[in-house]
Formats: structure tokens, sequence, C-alpha cells
């Protein structure tokens, strides 16, 4: 919609309206009395002193039935406030038809949110005033039906109502949810015209729809304009701070506030602690709570709610513990909390006791439970948890709802039963696009291109328009399966069909083709992307990175470096300054990647993996080694990718001793099980040492089936050997693992012409020629650059169909003399 013209209605300064009867005559000494008694609560206490009244007849005025109706306001009577309407229209027109009465009457009914009866009596009010729009339109508010309220707040001006300071918020508030930014400035100048400004429920209000809207300039310019803040302002811009993601502003707005003197509330407490959730404050969320404490601030449902969901998401799951149990009043939303909370911490069979505690208390499990559960299942690939708490669902009658249908069928996908998943997805009578994406990723994660292209056609078969999250999908699934032309053609197809590639689209193409051999044209697409006017996000960049890293590009990897400097997104995430490390280390600038290290923002294991990586690539054991032996100082527990990388940097320099040592600690001071790659690196150090004997007894007791890589490395040490009947016996286990690798019989081939067996190499080529295998000619390759752009150069053993191949030749021949020269 767009911005309301205000500039073009009248403004005039509310005008006080009152709703008290026009001919009110001098009140009777009841009066006071059933005033005071609905103030207090007592409706049937009241209404007793009206029968008296009308036992003694004593004239009953509009302005009685009016306080009883405002008392059935306070305590939300309906029923009794029913009655009174009936005794209304009993004693005839003079009471029905009065303007006080009838303005009244909408607003109990409105109070009670009783809607279609408040929208009738309103439809036949003769005079509408202030109050009974703003009944109106609050109920209209709370029952999620802003449009038409913000359509009764323009009738209103029309109509030459002024809205008041009990009608603006809730106007603001339906900008809000609709996120009518326009409509809301409207407003806001409306506020500003007719001196509502001033008051601080309605600044407030501003300040919150603005933040709603995302537009938190505007929303601290209200705030700084309060001339007294009181705590529902300070609130209302914390929220939203927090609602856009800016966790850090609405933490210091609230150390702000505190300086103020200004007394925290469950909701400042709570949405502090929201923020310190998102950000992964710890600190800051321990401060909130016990700011909570230090005002006595009850563990309600509301913020305990806070502080348990606090320590979920930080990982605290002892301090959540403490916090529920010391709860208030602990409701289904409590329970399943601390339950997630064990989820995400793997802490399954927690979970589950839990569960199990939770019936005891009578308490019955909700969808959230359940499918938290299934979550739990889907986590540790527990199929036979998953089918427990479907079958739960389906003896309680839990098998119609959607949500759960998706989560079941995740749940089967990531346990690896597709067929469970198809199950519980043809079986669900109402599917939603969530349901159909669910089984699509299904699909896609598994590379069944086929199956996720014949569920996208037959969604829309059922007349259910894929978006972009089911074209990403499909994408996925061709990446997955190799189909890389399919792959861009599906992502035309997309774009010509009117759905806008997101972040997401744009992000999966580019790992797709970086995954499949193809890094060039990924960061073709990173360049496409920002031409359409996207920035790429932290997987994006460390996608472009590990593309640089598979071109050896330093070009291109000091351009993304770069713009991640330019955009300071050094401090977004440790991936970045891991992908950074890697690259440089790649790319053949170890100098660089050790000063991106030093420059470090986090202290993470990744990191630290990446640059003991670096080092051992270049063979630099020492600093590898320092590094590794630091880890131990900082608390950071080493992981298989650690000692992958160590005793790589061992292999290389061919340092045996350490080697062993970390082998052994991996276990016994690390509690690490080795895993096949590092048996691999083992076997490999010990044969290339010489230690055949070690290097066969560690592949045979290893609880592994060796790799082929493992039985080379044992292969060639036998060759240099000369141990004839061992080459023989490896010989034949290679040819079992890999029995289609070329490299394999070359290996095989070149190991008996060693020995002089040529009938053996005779032997090799047949086999070779038998299956259609060929020998894969060596190949090398540069990047040279050419203005701006850079281009790559390939070099295939005897391929002579390079443009510079004279040239070439020609240099070889006078490096080929030089070096004849310079041995004589």
């Amino acid at each position: 919609m767009a911005s309301l013209p205000f500039s073009t209605i009248p403004i005039k300064l509310p005008h006080s309206v009152s709703t008290k009867p026009h001919d009110e005559q001098p009140r009777n000494p009841y009066f006071h009395s059933v005033s005071s008694l609905c103030k207090n609560g007592e409706i049937k206490e009241a209404l007793s002193l009206v029968t008296e009244m009308d036992f003694r007849n004593v004239r009953i005025g509009p302005e009685i039935y009016g306080e009883i109706l405002q008392g059935c306001v306070y305590e939300r009577d309906f029923h009794t406030g029913q009655q009174i309407h009936a005794r209304i229209l009993k004693n005839g027109d003079f009471y029905a038809k009065n303007e006080y009465i009838e303005t009244k009457l909408v607003i109990f009914y409105a109070k009670c949110d009783a809607l279609e009866i408040a929208e009738v009596l309103f439809s036949k009010l003769r005079v509408r005033n202030v109050f009974s729009w703003a009944a109106i339109i609050g109920v209209k508010c709370r029952m999620g039906l802003v449009e038409g309220a913000l359509m009764g707040f323009v009738e209103m001006l029309k109509d030459e109502i002024f809205p008041d300071n009990f009608v603006v918020p809730n106007v603001c508030k339906a900008c809000g949810a609709l996120q009518w930014r326009g409509f809301g400035r409207g407003v806001h100048g409306y506020v500003a015209k007719s001196g509502l400004d001033d008051c601080v429920f309605v600044a407030s209000s501003l300040a919150d729809m603005y933040g709603k809207c995302g537009v938190l300039d505007d929303a601290r310019k209200v705030f700084d304009e309060i001339p007294e803040r009181n705590v529902v302002a300070w609130n209302a811009l914390m929220v939203g701070y927090v609602q856009n993601g800016m966790n850090e502003e609405a933490i210091r707005l609230m150390c702000d506030m505190r300086e103020e003197g200004v007394e925290p509330t469950r909701v400042t407490v709570s949405t502090c602690l929201s923020a310190s959730a998102n950000m992964g404050g710890v600190e800051e969320g321990k401060q909130s709570h016990a700011l909570a404490v230090v005002n006595g601030l009850e563990l309600d449902n509301i913020l305990g709610t806070s502080v348990l969901n606090f320590y979920c998401k930080v990982g605290l799951v002892e301090y959540a513990e403490m916090v529920f149990d010391r709860m208030v009043g602990k409701d289904v939303v409590t329970w399943n909390l601390l339950i997630s909370g064990y989820v995400q911490q793997g802490m399954v069979e927690d979970a589950i006791r839990m569960c199990q505690l939770m019936r005891l208390e009578k308490l019955k499990f909700d969808c959230v439970t359940l499918s938290t559960l299934m979550s739990a299942a889907a986590r540790t690939q527990n199929s036979k948890l998953g089918k427990e708490v479907q079958c739960y669902c389906i003896r309680h009658s839990f098998e119609s709802d959607i949500v759960l249908a998706s989560t079941a069928v995740d749940m089967y996908a990531k346990c690896g039963s597709i067929v469970d998943a198809k199950k519980v997805f043809d079986s669900t009578v109402q599917k939603d696009l969530i349901l159909w994406n669910t089984l699509l990723a299904a699909y896609a994660e598994s590379g069944l291109s086929g199956e996720a292209l014949r569920l996208f056609y037959e969604m829309q078969l059922e007349s259910v328009p894929p978006n972009v999250i089911t074209w990403n999908l499909i994408i996925l699934s061709l990446f997955r399966n190799g189909q890389v032309d399919e792959a861009k053609e599906m992502f035309l197809q997309m774009q010509s069909s009117g759905i806008v590639p997101t972040i997401v689209s744009w992000t999966t193409m580019m790992n797709g083709l970086v995954q499949n051999g193809c890094s060039e044209e990924a960061i073709h697409y990173l360049r496409k992307m920002q031409e359409y006017g996207m920035r790429p996000n932290v997987f994006s960049i460390t996608v472009a990175l590990s593309a640089c890293a598979n071109l050896a590009s330093l070009h291109f990897g000091r351009s993304v470096h770069g713009y991640i400097i330019r955009n300071r997104l050094h401090s977004s995430s440790v991936s970045i300054e891991t992908s950074l490390v890697d690259m440089y280390a790649k790319c053949g600038d170890i100098s660089k990647a050790e000063k991106v290290f030093r420059r470090k923002l986090f202290s993470e294991l990744p990191l630290y993996n990446a640059m003991i990586s670096a080092y051992a690539l270049y063979g630099n054991v020492e600093e590898a080694m320092a590094l590794y032996r630091s880890l131990e100082d900082m608390g950071i527990k080493p992981d298989n990718i650690t000692f992958t990388n160590i005793l790589s940097a061992c292999n290389h320099a061919g340092d045996i001793n350490q080697a062993i040592e970390i082998f052994s600690d991996m276990v016994s001071k690390h509690g690490v099980k080795p895993c096949l790659e590092h048996y691999g690196l083992m076997v490999d150090l010990l044969a290339s040492a010489g230690e055949t004997e070690k290097a066969l007894r560690l592949m045979e007791e290893m609880p592994y089936e060796p790799d082929a890589r493992m039985i080379q490395s044992l292969l060639a040490t036998c060759n240099k050997e000369h141990k004839t009947e061992l080459v023989e016996y490896l010989s034949k286990q290679l040819l079992e693992s890999e029995p289609d690798n070329s490299g394999n019989y070359v290996t095989i081939s070149n190991a008996y012409a060693v020995e002089g067996s040529w009938d053996e190499v005779v032997k090799m080529r047949e086999m070779m020629k038998a299956k259609g295998l060929k020998k894969q000619p060596g190949c090398s390759w540069i990047r040279v650059k050419r203005e701006e752009e850079e281009e790559v150069q390939v070099f295939v053993a005897n391929d002579k169909t390079h443009l510079r191949n004279n040239e070439i030749r020609r240099m070889l021949a006078l490096l080929l003399n030089d070096m004849r020269s310079d041995s004589k």
C-alpha cells in the first residue's frame, strides 16, 4: 500500500469526547457504590445492588449500566455482560438507543474479543466517537485483522474523528505487523501535526513500528526525541534492535538504560537474553540473568523461558537444568525448551528421560515435543527412536499434522531410508509446499536427481507452485549427480519462470561447480551474483576461496581477500579466516597464510587445523609440531583432522619417531579413534623409511580394509627392496581393491619391470587392453596473467597441439643442453 496522503486531510487537534450520557442527571446515591464494586471486580454484588434499586423503584440511569459494563470489561466477564445487554434491551429504547450505552456495548464486546457482535453493534451506531473506533481498531489488531484496523484509521480521519493516544499505538502495531513503512510514516506525520508525539506511549509505539519495519535509524530518532523516556520506550527500541539482528546495539542500549536509572522489566531482561543467545554472548547473558535476580524478577513462564532458552542456545545445559528446577509453574513450552537443548547438544538419552518425566507430571506431548524427538532421531540416525515417535503420533492422532509429517520425512531421509520417507509423504493427505520441499531435499542430498525431477513436475500437476527453495533443491540434486550442464540450464529456467535467485541460489551454483571441478566457472558466478546486486555471504566467500585454492589462483584469491577487507567480513566467521589460510597455502604463498593466521580474531580448532595443514604441505614439520603442541596449552582438543594434518607433516619430513608418538597419543591421551587415513599415513611413513615388515603388520592389524593408496606405498617399497613374493601378494590385493583404475596396472607393470619379469609386464598390458583401460598421460598447468585476466596453460605428456609447441620444445632443448654442459 502507498503511504497515506495525510496532507489532503484537514488536521484538527483531538477534542475531548465524553462517553458519559449527554442528558445525565445528578447521580443518585447508589452510583458511587455500584462504581466502587465494579472497580473492585465485585460484579455480582453490583448487580445485587441494581436489583435492590429496581425493587425500591429507584431510577436506574444509563450511567449505572455503563459502570457495570465497564466492570465486565475489567474482569473480561463475557457472560455477565451479555446479561446486562439483555436487561438493557428489555428496558426499551430509552436505554438501548442511548449513545453512551451503545458505545459502552461496543467497547465491552470488542474488549472481550467478540468481533462479530462488536462490528454489528458498531455498524448500527448513530454516532461513532473516538472511543467506539478505538475499541474496533483495537480488537482487529488483537485478532490479526491489521489491514482492517488501518482502514478504520483512514475512515476515522475522513469522518473528522481524530485518533487519540489510545488509537495511534494500535495503528502503529498494525503498520509494524504488515511492515508498511510508508503508511507508518503517514501515521507519524499525523502524530506530529496533532501534538501526540509528547505522549511517551505514542512515541514508543512509533519506535516499535519503525523497528518492525526494519528502519532502525528512524526508530532511534523517535526514541531520542522522547522528552521523558519510560521503560516501555527503552524496551520498544531494544526489541527492534534484536528483531533486526543488531544484538550488540541492544546490549549497549540496556547499559545506557541502567545508567539513566530506569529499572528493567521482564521484557527488558528477556530481550537482552535473546540478543545474548543470538550473538553467543555467554557473559552478557549471564549478566542479564543476574540483573533479573538482583531486581527480584520472578522466574515465571515468560522470564524463566527466556533464561532457559539462552542457556540452551549457548550450550550451557547444566545451567539450563538449574533454571528449570527453580522455575514457577512450568508448562509444556518450558519442558520442550530443555528437551530441545538436550537434543542440540547430542544428549538424546537425557531428552528421552525428560520426556518420561514430563509424562509423569501429567503433561501431554505436543507437536513441538514430538518434532524435537524426531530431530533427535535424525541427528543420531536412530531410525528405531524415529519409528517409535511416529507410532506415538499415529496412536494419538497426530499423523495429520503437516509439521510432524515434514519432520518424519526428514528423519527417515537422514537415517538413510528414502523409501520410508516416501511412505510418510504418500500417507499425508494435506501436503503443503514445505512437505514437498522436505522430500525434495532428501532426494537432493542423496543425488537422486531423477526422482527429484519427477517430484518437481508432480507437485506442479498437483497445483503446488515451486518456490525458490524448490528450485535450489533441484539444482543441488543435479550437481550431486554430476549433471553440471543440466544444473546450469535449470538455473536459467528458474529465472525465466519469474523466480528471482537468492543468495542461497547463487551459492548453490558456486558450490556445485567447485564440487564438480569447475572452479573457474564458480568464480564467474560470483561476479555475476555481484552484478545482480547480491552481496556474498560468509558461505559464498568460503566457496569462492575454495575455488581459488583449487585453481591455485593467487590473483583471484587476493581479489576475494580484498573484498573481505573492504566489507569488514573478517570478524563474521572463523570459516573465512580458515579458508584464507588454506587458499594462500595452496596458492604458494605460505608467508601470507602465516600473516592471516597471526592476525586471527578467532582461536578455534578449524583455523589451527588449516595452518597445520599448510605447514604439512610445505614440509615445515617443526612449525606444524609447535602449533600442534600449543593446542594443549590453550585447552583446545585436537580432532581427526588435526591428527591427519600433523601426521601428514611428519610424513613429508620423514619424521617417523614423532609420527609414532602422535599416533600413540591419539588414543591414549586424546581418546580419538584412528581412521583409515591415519593408518594410511603411518603405513606410507613406515614403508618410506624401509620398515616394510612393520608397515605390513600395521596394515594387517588395523580394523579397516586397506585402500589402494596404502597398498601402492608398500608395493613401491617392496619394489625397491626386490621382495618378489610380496610384490605378487600386494599386486593381487591392489587389483582387487580397484580393478578399473589404470594407474594400478601401470604401478604393478613397473614393479614387474624392475624385477625383470617381462612376461608379467606383458600380462598387465593385455589385461588393460582387455578392460579398455588406458594410461592417463601426465599433465601440468600454469596460470599466465594477460592484461586484467588470467589464462590457464595446460601441458600434457606427448601433446603437440599447444599453440606455442615449437617455442616450448626449443626452450626445453636449450635447457637440456645446459644441464648436460653443467654435468661435464
